[in-house]
């Protein structure tokens, strides 16, 4: 029997770090979330596992509602699951 992945909306970290690879597929995205964030791309691998980094990206998403709601429906989740996710990390 097949069955769909478990959605990652049930997993902050998960999520967050769903929502960063997203960021990081559009160059141009990926170098304003460095700039708006003050982040190098040493801090930000080094920050995988951070629950202050893993926030910065889903402020930075949701901080532009576009991005937000692209990333959300790519993530295959609700822009409102992202929004949680950050409350909960």
């Amino acid at each position: 029997m097949l069955r769909d992945p478990p959605s990652p909306a049930a997993d902050p970290a998960a999520l967050a770090l769903a929502a960063l690879g997203w960021v990081l597929a559009d160059a141009p995205r990926a170098e304003r979330l460095l700039a708006l964030t003050g982040m190098t791309p040493d801090m930000l691998r080094g920050g995988l596992t951070d629950p202050a980094v893993l926030g910065a990206v889903l402020d930075f998403l949701g901080s532009h509602e576009p991005d937000l709601v692209a990333a959300a429906q790519d993530l295959r989740v609700e822009p409102a699951d992202l929004m949680a996710a950050r409350e909960r990390l």
